[in-house]
C-alpha cells in the first residue's frame, strides 16, 4: 500500500498546517480486514508534519503539536463527514478517507481523500468510444470520485481512440463533469434561500428536466454545465464506477436519460440496466402506500449535513397538514430490528444525505422513503408545478426541496380519497388536537355527511374508515396488551413446581407413562 501516493499524504498535511488545527479528525473508511493500515496511515501523516519543512510549504509558523484521532466508525452513513463523533474528541477539522458523497457540513471544515481505485484508462476509453459511435448523441461522462485522478488521462485516450475509429473527433462530443472540491469549509451562507449550495450555483434537475437550457448541475460532489439550447435529455450519461449508491442517486435523478455504465473491477460496458430502472417502479408504489399510512415515523438519519434542521420541520409541517400524526426518530443506520421496535408506523421518512437515504425496505415491517417522495404522497398542493401527480422527476437531495414548495394549508372541505392498494374510498384523519374545532358545528356535519355520501350513493361499502390515528390508540386497540398483573391483589403467589424431564417427553405426559 503506497501511503503516499494512494493516501495524499503530502496535500492532507498542507491542509492541516494551512488551517492550524490542532485536533484532527481522521475518518478511516477501511473494513475491518485493513483497519489495521489506519496506524500506517497516521504515522506517515504524523511523520509528514513534522517534516513540515521537507515538503516546500511554509505554515503558520505555529509549532505546537497536532493531535491525530482515528474514527474507525461512523453515527450515520460512511458517506458523509461525521460530525457528531468529531465532536466527542472536540476536533478542529475531520479528514475524510474513502467513498463520499459530499454533502455540505454544518460546523466543521473537511478534507477529503476519495482514493485512487485501479482502471484500465486504454480499455475504458476503446469501450466508451465503440458505443458511442453506435448511438449519435452528446455524451456526458459522470464518474465515482475514486476515479476523478485518472479522467485527464481518460479525456487524452479518448482523443486517441477516437480518432482511430473514425479518423476525426469531429462526429464524438465527450464532455466530463468536474469534481467540486477535495476541501469543504461550512459557512453561514453555505444555504442560499432556494436550499442549494451557493458556490456551486443552481441544480435544477427537479425543477426544468427536460426543459432548462444553460443549467449548471450538482449531484454526488459532481458539477456540470449545459450549454443554451441543451437538454440533458440530449446526452448519453456514462457513468464510470461501481453499482452503488452514487451511481443509483444517478439513475434515478435523470431516469429519461439513456444510461451506460462502465465497470472498472470486470473491465466491461454495462447497458442493461433494466434492474435498476425497476427501483422508480419500486418506489412509485411505496409513494401510493404512503398515501395510506395514518401514523408517520420521521427518521433523523443525519446531525451534520448542511440544512437537516429545516428540513425535519418541512417533513412535521407537511405530515400535519396532510391531518397525519408524526412522531420524531434519531437513530444511527436504521436495520428492520431498529424499526420493527415501531409497530405502530405506517410509514417511515429517511432524513438523511441522498447516498444513503434510499433504503431498500422490503423487509422492513413498514416502507422507508425519502422526502421527495413524502412531498409526493402528503403535498395535495401544487408542489414544483408538477402537481400532486409523479411525473417521474426524481430529487434526491433533500437540500434541493427546502423552502421549494411552501405548504399553505387551505380550509377547505377535502374530498374522500380513492386508495389504488385497497381499491377503495379512505377517509383520512383530521387531526385536530390543538382544541380547534369550527364555529359552525351545522356546517362541519353537512361537509362530512356530503364526502361521505359522494362515495356511498352508488357504493354503500365502497369507504374504508381510517385505523388509529396515533400512537396510543394502536396500542390500545390491538389484540396482546402484555402480561397480565392483577392489581387488587398485591400479595405474592406461591411458588409452583413446573414439568421436569425432557421437552421430547416430560415425566408428567401420558405419552412418556405409556412408553
Amino acid at each position: 500500500m503506497e501511503l503516499e501516493l494512494n493516501d495524499e499524504i503530502a496535500l492532507t498535511a498542507d491542509f492541516i498546517r494551512s488551517g492550524n488545527f490542532s485536533r484532527v479528525a481522521l475518518q478511516e473508511m477501511f473494513p475491518d480486514e485493513l483497519l489495521k493500515d489506519a496506524t500506517q496511515v497516521v504515522k506517515a501523516l504524523r511523520d509528514r508534519l513534522e517534516a513540515g519543512s521537507e515538503s516546500g510549504r511554509v505554515g503558520s509558523g505555529d509549532d505546537k503539536e497536532v493531535g491525530l484521532f482515528v474514527m474507525a466508525d461512523t453515527t450515520y452513513g460512511s458517506c458523509c463527514v461525521d460530525e457528531v463523533g468529531a465532536s466527542r474528541i472536540d476536533a478542529d477539522c475531520v479528514v475524510h478517507y474513502g467513498h463520499t458523497c459530499l454533502s455540505p457540513t454544518s460546523n466543521l471544515p473537511a478534507f477529503f481523500v476519495f482514493g485512487k481505485a485501479p482502471i484500465n484508462i486504454s480499455n475504458c476509453a476503446k469501450n466508451l468510444s465503440t458505443y458511442a459511435l453506435t448511438q449519435g448523441k452528446h455524451i456526458m461522462v459522470l464518474f465515482g470520485l475514486e476515479y476523478s485522478y485518472a479522467i485527464q488521462k481518460i479525456k487524452e485516450a479518448l482523443m486517441l481512440e477516437s480518432s482511430k475509429l473514425n479518423g476525426s473527433t469531429s462526429n464524438l462530443e465527450f464532455h466530463f463533469a468536474d469534481v467540486m472540491s477535495s476541501v469543504m469549509n461550512p459557512s453561514k451562507d453555505c444555504i442560499t434561500s432556494t436550499g442549494l449550495l451557493g458556490s456551486t450555483g443552481k441544480f435544477t434537475a427537479n425543477e426544468g428536466f427536460g426543459k432548462a437550457t444553460g443549467t449548471r448541475y450538482n449531484i454526488g460532489g459532481l458539477v456540470w454545465n449545459l450549454p443554451e439550447g441543451h437538454r440533458i435529455e440530449d446526452y448519453l450519461l456514462v457513468w464510470i464506477g461501481a453499482d452503488n449508491s452514487a451511481f443509483a442517486n444517478v439513475v434515478l435523478t435523470f431516469n429519461g436519460c439513456d444510461i451506460v455504465r462502465y465497470d472498472a473491477v470486470d473491465d466491461r460496458l454495462v447497458t442493461d440496466l433494466s434492474q435498476q430502472r425497476r427501483i422508480l417502479k419500486r418506489r412509485y408504489y411505496l409513494v401510493e402506500k404512503a398515501k395510506d399510512s395514518n401514523i408517520v415515523g420521521l427518521l433523523v438519519g443525519t446531525l451534520g449535513v448542511a440544512g437537516y434542521l429545516h428540513m425535519i420541520h418541512q417533513m412535521k409541517e407537511l405530515i400535519t397538514a396532510a391531518g397525519k400524526k408524526v412522531y420524531t426518530l434519531v437513530m444511527g443506520r436504521p436495520n428492520p430490528a431498529k424499526l420493527a421496535n415501531f409497530p405502530e408506523c405506517d410509514v417511515f421518512i429517511y432524513v438523511s444525505c441522498a447516498q444513503t437515504a434510499l433504503l431498500d425496505s422490503k423487509e422492513f415491517l413498514a416502507p422507508v422513503i425519502t422526502p421527495f417522495e413524502a412531498m409526493l404522497a402528503f403535498n395535495r398542493e401544487v408542489l414544483n408545478g408538477m402537481g400532486s401527480q409523479w411525473t417521474g422527476a426524481y430529487v434526491m437531495e433533500f437540500r434541493d426541496l427546502i423552502s421549494s414548495s411552501p405548504l399553505e394549508v387551505k380550509n377547505q372541505p377535502e374530498e374522500a380519497r380513492f386508495s389504488f392498494l385497497q381499491g377503495g374510498y379512505i377517509e383520512d384523519f383530521d387531526l385536530k388536537e390543538n382544541g380547534e374545532e369550527d364555529e359552525d358545528g351545522a356546517l362541519a356535519l353537512a361537509c362530512a355527511t356530503e364526502k361521505a355520501l359522494q362515495v356511498r350513493d352508488k357504493h354503500p361499502n365502497s369507504l374504508i374508515p381510517g385505523t388509529a390515528k396515533s400512537g396510543a390508540e394502536f396500542f390500545a386497540a390491538r389484540s396482546y396488551q402484555g402480561l397480565e398483573m392483577k392489581r387488587n391483589d398485591s400479595s405474592p403467589e406461591p411458588f409452583l413446581i413446573g414439568r421436569t424431564g425432557k421437552a421430547s417427553g416430560y415425566e408428567d405426559e401420558k405419552s412418556k407413562e405409556n412408553s
